[in-house]
């Protein structure tokens, strides 16, 4: 069933503006992290248009059609746990923030979209008060089975008198990956300005918009992504919420990500980071609509690579599938039309996911082990942001003589810890 959520003129969720032509159209596509039972896969799957814009006004690349979060976050599928190097990212970052704010059993810490602990855990070890804000209701009962105080709910404006009542404003309010998810993110930014103390901080974490057109991380774009994010465009939100932005860093995690820091106006000096990046952004050309026209054609080369490539080996008599089950996964899947007719089955660390079917392609999540089992020819890596460690927790699978595919940014083989390029 194909919902047309499109709006005929978008206007940007930012400013406002009238937004120009997609420069990014992937069709219609289920949503990510929609995965299915067995009995689901005879129903007619819900698809929704999958296009992005670039504001020429604030900056800000959007999806120029949103899907209702309730539909997409009331249940969830992504245990950050289930990743041991983004559980090492979030451990070094809380050690980070420990220090450089001078956190101690005095402080509040609140993190948006918390999950299921993974981050919080580490503050809460050190004796600091903790709570988390998660609408998932199945990760928040898992964070709070873990110990960590949640809220289940949606963070934003309506939030506030509950979380300020009950936990007090915030010396530090994190957010891992959550602006990319809002909506209403000016009513989201302006809530985080009303919960945190007057020297407060707020600190968040998301891919960087530059890494994705550069390195053609088109995969990233999902429902549920619905802004991808610029600094440029960063600081204009972060100003109309009555926030001030004051240092930036870029962080290796998910394929390239910026950590960019906010206070209410004047509680620290500007870094340098800032105003570098801000201008490195224009000389790039990200604020400008030219940088992006060619993106769409750069994609559509890339599918056209990978799909040569499976074929070649699907008729050479090669077993294919994949390896892991992430939403970015299903976006690349979809929109290059790889399916069982390719792949034979996908397997994933999650146990949350293992015995469900990838939305849209409908190929089986099997567990890890399965890709010795049946130790097929050629494995395509769906998490190529996490390449390290699945090359290191499959060590065995390779020196069996099994290939690793990555597709991003353009397809390329691992062979026995070896990379190569065909």
């Amino acid at each position: 069933m194909e919902h047309s959520v499109n709006n005929r003129n978008p206007s940007c969720g930012g400013c406002g503006s009238s937004l120009p032509l997609a420069f990014l159209d992937l069709g219609m596509t289920p949503l990510a992290n929609s995965y299915l039972s067995r009995e689901a896969l005879d129903r007619v799957e819900g698809k929704f248009p999958l296009a992005v814009a670039h504001c020429s006004s604030c900056y800000l690349v959007q999806l120029t059609s949103h899907v209702p979060p309730a539909k997409m976050f009331s249940e969830y599928l992504y245990f950050s746990s289930f990743s041991d190097s983004f559980v090492e990212h979030a451990r070094r970052m809380a050690d980070s923030l420990i220090s450089a704010f001078r956190l101690d059993a005095s402080s509040r810490v609140m993190e948006i979209a918390s999950n299921d602990g993974y981050l919080l855990r580490f503050f809460q070890a050190r004796g600091i008060p903790v709570l988390g804000v998660e609408p998932a209701q199945n990760i928040a009962i898992a964070a709070e089975r873990n110990g960590i105080r949640t809220l289940r709910r949606f963070f934003g404006l309506d939030a506030i008198d509950e979380i300020t009542s009950s936990f007090g404003k915030s010396d530090l309010i994190i957010g891992n990956n959550v602006l990319a998810h809002v909506p209403e993110i000016n009513g989201f930014l302006k809530a985080v300005a009303a919960c945190l103390k007057p020297a407060g901080a707020a600190v968040f974490e998301f891919p960087y918009v530059r890494e994705l057109i550069e390195r053609i991380e088109f995969d990233t774009v999902y429902h549920e992504h619905v802004y991808y994010y610029s600094l440029n465009a960063v600081k204009l939100l972060a100003e109309r919420a009555g926030l001030e932005l004051f240092d930036v860093e870029r962080q290796s995690v998910h394929g390239g990500s910026l950590r960019i820091f906010l206070q209410h106006p004047r509680q620290r000096a500007v870094t340098e980071n800032v105003r570098k990046m801000l201008a490195e952004e224009v000389t790039a050309g990200l604020t400008s609509n030219d940088h992006f026209v060619s993106f769409g054609a750069r994609v559509q080369k890339l599918k056209a690579n990978l799909l040569s490539m499976l074929t070649k080996f699907k008729s050479s008599g090669k077993h294919l599938a994949a390896y892991g089950a992430p939403a970015k996964g299903n976006t690349l899947l979809n929109y290059c039309g790889i399916g069982a007719d390719l792949l034979d089955f996908t397997v994933d660390r999650s146990p949350h996911k293992q015995g469900l079917y990838l939305p849209g392609s409908h190929l089986p999540i099997l567990a890890p082990s399965m890709l010795l089992e049946r130790n097929p020819d050629y494995t395509v890596m769906l998490p190529w942001n996490l390449a390290d460690e699945i090359i290191e927790q499959q060590r065995e699978y390779l020196a069996r003589g099994g290939h690793f595919i990555v597709p991003i940014p353009e397809p390329r083989i691992i062979s026995n810890s070896r990379r190569s390029s065909q």
